[in-house]
């Protein structure tokens, strides 16, 4: 995979976001290139887990490159066939919603557009509070949906929050190899 660039997208899970940086440095160590984009809230945010200007710093480190963090920005991924795999890790349950209604309003969800009108595999890792609840139609739209593969993915907290899904981070690179290859990772539902 040392030849391929990789579009690496954070979304606002901000409880997840220390597992998908060790997810990026994992993707990072390998393959070429990999391209940072974040959402606007990411961007932005400050938070209990950490401040945004800290955690954008960190993105740009390890992967060496300037982080994509506009729609305008985000934009030329698909014209320019700039990707030839994009991740979305941790992939929020509004973000999911929006891939599968086909929105595109935020430098994440663009991001995604863009890159699959050109048949590239998108690689979601789901971290939502409400994925067996309002967010489990828009999982199952995208499990069916040509191009896009997900990292394996299982409730975090059955007994706190019942409905909660995450992916496991540490299942990133493998399941990026297997979407390169036009398979999706399995088992996709992770046991407790």
């Amino acid at each position: 995979m040392e030849q391929i660039t990789v579009g690496f997208a954070f979304c606002g899970s901000f409880c997840t976001l220390s597992k998908a940086i060790a997810a990026l440095e994992a993707v990072r160590a390998r393959c070429g290139r990999v391209v940072p984009i974040v959402s606007e809230a990411v961007a932005g945010t400050d938070t209990r887990f950490g401040d945004a200007h800290d955690f954008m710093r960190e993105i740009q480190r390890i992967c060496d490159a300037r982080v994509i963090r506009t729609v305008k920005e985000a934009e030329p991924i698909g014209p320019r066939k700039l990707l030839d795999a994009l991740i979305v890790c941790p992939c929020t349950g509004n973000t999911l919603a929006k891939l599968a209604c086909g929105v595109a309003d935020t430098s994440v969800t663009l991001a995604a557009k863009a890159h699959l009108r050109n048949g590239r595999p998108l690689v979601l890792a789901p971290s939502t509070n409400d994925g067996l609840a309002a967010a489990a139609p828009n999982i199952g739209a995208l499990l069916g949906r040509k191009n896009v593969y997900f990292v394996p993915f299982g409730q975090d907290d059955p007994a706190g929050k019942p409905t909660s899904l995450v992916a496991d981070f540490s299942q990133v690179p493998a399941a990026l190899e297997q979407a390169l290859a036009g398979r999706q990772l399995q088992p996709v539902l992770l046991r407790g």
